[in-house]
């Protein structure tokens, strides 16, 4: 099927209605009982809080209620705010609801669907005022940011390729195909300073610049959608909201490099964003937008997946390319770079979903559009997933330049219960923790590296007062160590001998001379290893090290965690006013370490015994045992 642009634009123009209910862009004076559209965050974590049975459910409530011709349910993305979700945004009028149940369905279509009456309970509560928010776009998480790449996340349907149309989708690859050379897309997409977005932040012109400059019987693109990090979940957003963004970026990619096939490796532990990828890709072939001749230019350009099987270390370029082709997943040596032998030692153009996912936006509304969002060296927005402690916890998309302080206490609304920020983890595994003293820090490529860590592909981890820098250092050195290919002697080896040194000192039996010691395997893992996780996984104990000393210090000389996490560190203790007798604790403990020798009498605790498993701690009805 050869498609034109008449064609994309008679779909675009089928579609355009429903989008401008969704979007508050009707002209006044149209007919106020226009069809209501109903949306359901269907991404990973509202899919895991139920919100599918929510959509079947409001299926047969509406059903029921007879108002089919009246209303439209749709499926979409993440929205963002995940903490609140089960999410369902009714428009016209962007009413948000949130932690909805199946209990609340029949009320939303009895009140709102059929009688208009906004149900509010369902509302947003504002944590500052208090007062319900009725609409998405006046809640103050939403306002904060700068939603680019995210766009189209909860704003349509990502399994029909209609809708993505109706938002301008496939229109910059059209432009490029029929009008465009080339260099000339190149030029735009290095005018515009966009870096990689999968964490080394390398100049994507450039890239794409050598790689079409490459001699080489066939050339590849690749899409690196491998995200590993713990508490990570970007890249995934991105392909279970807005699919098609990514393959109408990586066909233009082929035209620029002269590629006529390109692949997705994509984890297999992310069904959602697989079967929408498999559809996506089904989609616009049947559309003409990939295959033999897209849009009548004559250039050909097909996709296909690759599925990973979650190794972190196929994160790393070489790797992954190693995997793509069916191959052990371990990291090469570089030179040669992917560019110029990549693939089946072919020029390979490899770069991450939200790389891909900037470029329609560049070419459509041009590379100075871009650039004037960020800062000097680091162009244009980034995605992270906020996690950990802080009370909005979500997917959120703000410009570059931005700072630590603004997410986490504006966005992300602060820490829970009034806790105390103790640090916040950027980059992963990869990265480092920044502690409460330059929370004023911009989130940009430079600033991120000058304070000891990296932007990563996006992952933001806050920490407070309960967190103990010792064991989140261990945590991830763990990660990284466990992840390692083996295949190089300094990560392999290296990491090992780091961590057993983090578990000598978080189970009080740490030297001071230790600390000399990780500093100095540090360096050298970083200095000697083969790929970036070898190079990077020093990262978190280093950063810790330097910024948090005085834990690492109270675990050697005191035999102390000041936060109460290293249980070999902590003794129980059982308050003798607070006691009631009740033996539950000596029932819970597995190594009769508790004693009541008089009936009435408090309970005590034999300390040679005790396992500071912490079982007789929660096991207590009255609080009366705690750890110090």
């Amino acid at each position: 099927m050869i498609n034109t642009l008449k064609y994309l634009e008679s779909i675009r123009n089928s579609h355009l209605q429903d989008i401008k209910i969704r979007t508050g862009g009707l002209p006044e004076g149209d007919p106020q009982n226009v069809k209501k559209h109903v949306l359901v965050c269907a991404g990973t974590g509202c899919t895991s809080s139920d919100s599918l049975n929510l959509f079947r459910e409001l299926e047969t409530h509406i059903k029921k209620t007879k108002l089919s011709h009246q209303v439209k349910i749709i499926k979409t993305g993440c929205s963002g705010f995940c903490k609140m979700g089960p999410i369902i945004n009714v428009h016209p009028g962007n009413v948000f609801y949130c932690l909805v149940e199946q209990e609340d369905v029949q009320e939303i279509v009895e009140k709102h669907l059929k009688a208009g009456t906004v149900v509010d309970r369902l509302l947003y509560r504002d944590k500052q005022t208090g007062e319900r928010v009725k609409q998405k776009s006046d809640i103050h998480f939403f306002q904060a940011q700068n939603r680019v790449v995210l766009r189209n996340c909860g704003l349509i349907n990502p399994e029909d390729i209609a809708e993505y149309i109706a938002v301008d989708g496939y229109f910059a690859l059209a432009d490029v195909l029929l009008n465009r050379t080339p260099e000339d897309v190149i030029n735009s997409i290095e005018a515009s300073g966009l870096r990689g977005r999968g964490g080394g932040g390398f100049p994507v012109g450039k890239k794409w610049s050598i790689a079409a400059a490459a001699d080489g019987a066939k050339k590849y693109v690749v899409c690196n959608a491998d995200e590993g990090d713990p508490g990570a979940f970007m890249d995934r957003s991105i392909l279970e909201g807005d699919p098609h963004s990514v393959i109408e970026a990586m066909t233009i990619a082929g035209y620029c490099i002269g590629a006529q096939q390109g692949y997705i490796y994509v984890r297999a532990e992310y069904p959602i964003a697989v079967d929408r990828l498999e559809k996506a890709v089904d989609q616009a072939r049947a559309h003409g937008l990939l295959g033999p001749n897209i849009l009548g230019s004559g250039f050909d350009f097909d996709l296909d997946l690759r599925l990973g099987a979650g190794a972190f270390v196929c994160g790393e370029e070489t790797a992954l390319l190693r995997s793509a082709a069916g191959l052990r997943g371990e990291p090469g040596p570089r030179p040669p770079y992917p560019a110029q032998c990549g693939l089946w030692g072919m020029p390979t153009l490899l770069n991450n979903v939200e790389t891909f996912a900037n470029i329609p936006l560049i070419l459509r509304y041009g590379p100075e559009w871009y650039s004037s969002i960020g800062t000097q060296g680091s162009k244009g927005t980034k995605v992270f997933s906020l996690a950990g402690k802080v009370n909005n916890t979500g997917l959120i998309e703000v410009p570059m330049g931005t700072t630590l302080r603004t997410i986490v206490f504006d966005i992300g609304g602060g820490i829970p219960r009034g806790g105390k920020f103790k640090a916040v983890q950027t980059g992963g595994p990869s990265g480092g923790c920044i502690p409460a003293e330059l929370l004023d820090t911009p989130i940009d490529y430079e600033s991120l590296k000058e304070k000891g860590s990296m932007m990563g592909s996006g992952g933001l981890i806050v920490m407070d007062e309960t967190d103990c820098m010792v064991d989140i250092a261990r945590f991830y050195l763990h990660f990284s160590q466990d992840e390692s290919c083996g295949q190089c002697t300094p990560c392999r080896v290296g990491t090992k001998r780091m961590l057993e040194i983090l578990e000598r000192i978080t189970k009080g039996k740490g030297q001071m001379e230790d600390l000399e010691t990780l500093e100095e395997l540090g360096s050298e893992i970083k200095d000697a290893s083969l790929c970036g996780l070898g190079m990077t996984a020093p990262n978190p104990v280093l950063s810790t090290l330097h910024y948090f000393r005085d834990e690492y210090i109270a675990h050697i000389k005191d035999k102390k965690c000041p936060a109460g996490v290293c249980r070999a560190l902590l003794d129980y203790t059982i308050d003798e006013e607070k006691c009631v007798s009740c033996g539950l604790c000596a029932k819970a403990c597995v190594a009769d370490a508790i004693k009541g020798e008089q009936k009435g009498r408090p309970y005590f605790i034999d300390r040679q015994k005790c396992l500071k498993c912490g079982s007789c701690e929660a096991r207590c009805p009255k609080g009366a045992i705690y750890a110090s």
